[in-house]
């Protein structure tokens, strides 16, 4: 169309300067790319697509960044033990059956606070919190304000420590999962803390007032 429009306007002179110029130069490279062009490039595009993969590299790690991300949202966040750490390092019934401090093992009535106790000297609450705050729901404020930790350093007491946690599921899921596990060397004994025990301290309390 281009060629062609110029012709009726001045027919001589275009037409000298297309036929001897320009179709030459056309020629020549239509000429190229129909022997080397198409054939060439047509196969060079298709080892293209098969060798450089643009198919296979870019979709592949976008759906695996996806299920790496979702499995880690469903896991505990890691500020906290995972289950898979505890079970490690946890002792087995058998295990248990050779330490003294498992002899008379019961796990109490169950209820929303637990007691540990044979802790080691070393234990800190950031390493209980560490525990069992993978119990706790942190987002919610309610289940947060409930989470408490005491832990004795000092007299009769000294390597035990109550739990607060949010509800007697929580505390049943503790129990059984921490129960025998070995920090500092030395394994927890997880129980249900008796519901007594709160109410003796309050009518300690009130004796000394």
């Amino acid at each position: 169309d281009v060629f062609e429009q110029p012709q009726h306007v001045g027919p001589k002179k275009i037409e000298f300067h297309i036929s001897t110029e320009i179709p030459a130069v056309l020629q020549i490279n239509s000429e190229k790319e129909e022997k080397n062009g198409k054939r060439v490039y047509l196969y060079a595009s298709t080892e293209e697509i098969n060798n450089t993969g643009f198919g296979r590299i870019f979709p592949a790690p976008s759906s695996n960044d996806k299920m790496e991300t979702e499995e880690e949202d469903e896991e505990i966040p890691s500020e906290f033990i995972s289950r898979k750490d505890l079970e490690k390092n946890r002792l087995s019934r058998e295990e248990m059956e050779k330490f003294s401090v498992f002899k008379n093992y019961e796990p109490g009535d169950p209820n929303c606070r637990i007691y540990v106790k044979n802790l080691a000297k070393q234990v800190q609450e950031k390493d209980l919190k560490f525990i069992f705050g993978r119990y706790v729901d942190f987002q919610s404020e309610v289940e947060r304000n409930m989470f408490d930790i005491r832990l004795m350093k000092e007299g009769r007491m000294k390597g035990q420590a109550f739990i607060g946690l949010p509800n007697e599921k929580a505390a049943a899921k503790a129990l059984k999962e921490a129960n025998g596990y070995v920090l500092f060397e030395k394994p927890m004994v997880v129980q249900f803390a008796r519901s007594a025990r709160p109410k003796q301290d309050a009518s300690e309390g009130k004796r000394k007032k």
